[in-house]
């Protein structure tokens, strides 16, 4: 098997910017100190990317995406979401997303 250069140079390169974000943490914050503020905005970063990966599926459809207002995942996420917000119960959101998704799907 003839294996190219670039190819194992693209591979290489390819590992650096997947684990490089990952690992420069580890190796330089491990067994630091951490001021509050920090750690605190630290806390934010997975709800951030969470609703960056959620968010315009709830509001944009179709091919070329158009915006959609009242979609109804979008009124199945607001509940959902008030929800989650007032019992801090990850299971119950959970149910109670699927039950709402599947009532709008019957009545909707």
């Amino acid at each position: 098997m003839n294996v190219r250069p670039e190819i194992l140079l693209l591979l290489a390169a390819m590992g650096v910017v997947t684990y490089g974000p990952r690992w420069f943490p580890i190796l330089f914050l491990s067994g630091k100190r951490l001021p509050p503020w920090f750690r605190a905005w630290l806390d934010f970063i997975p709800a951030a990317i969470l609703s960056a990966l959620i968010f315009p599926s709830l509001v944009t459809k179709g091919t070329p995406r158009t915006f959609l207002l009242w979609s109804p995942e979008l009124m199945v996420a607001l509940p959902t979401f008030l929800f989650a917000l007032k019992t801090r119960s990850l299971g119950g959101t959970v149910v109670v997303g699927m039950f709402l998704y599947w009532a709008v799907g019957i009545w909707g």
